[in-house]
């Protein structure tokens, strides 16, 4: 499994940046080539002008797979949450943690943004590969409580 994050902070220009996030966008479509990308959308917050910095980086982001011809799907913070932990309001912790679990991995990088990516791919996955009677569960416990015999204890 590969992860990371793209570094900015020493970069002035508002436009070179998102240059860099195209670049380098185009550069892991071309390494990995996926054939779709998910993404976390837009949430609203108090400070406007980190909304407005986040959209233009997603913007960027869902050009760069235009541009390579890749489907793009939108999940919205709390779906994602609560498709990789069961709850909506989950922690980018717990979060972080039931991605340890699920994929088995014995620890993550310490990148929230990576992980947050990585939840997106996750929760993308789990919307095109469970049966349908599964996506219709309303969290993880409530997975659980209706099939015992398919999860294991921990």
């Amino acid at each position: 499994m590969t992860m990371g994050i793209i570094e900015l902070q020493k970069i002035r220009d508002p436009y070179i940046k998102l240059q860099k996030i195209f670049q380098r966008i185009l550069s892991l479509i071309d390494e990995f080539h996926p054939d779709e990308l998910a993404i976390e959308s837009p949430f609203y917050g108090k400070n406007v002008q980190s909304m407005l910095k986040l959209g233009r980086a997603q913007g960027v982001a869902i050009s760069a797979a235009l541009y390579r011809d890749i489907p793009i799907f939108e999940y919205a913070p709390r779906k994602i949450k609560l498709s990789i932990t069961g709850q909506g309001n989950a922690s980018k912790e717990q979060v972080a943690a039931m991605l340890v679990s699920l994929l088995q991995v014995p620890d993550l990088p310490d990148l929230p943004d990576a992980t947050d990516g990585l939840a997106a791919a996750i929760c993308h996955y789990f919307q095109d590969h469970l049966p349908a009677s599964e996506n219709a569960f309303k969290s993880w416990k409530d997975f659980i409580n209706k099939n015992p015999g398919r999860v294991e204890n921990r």
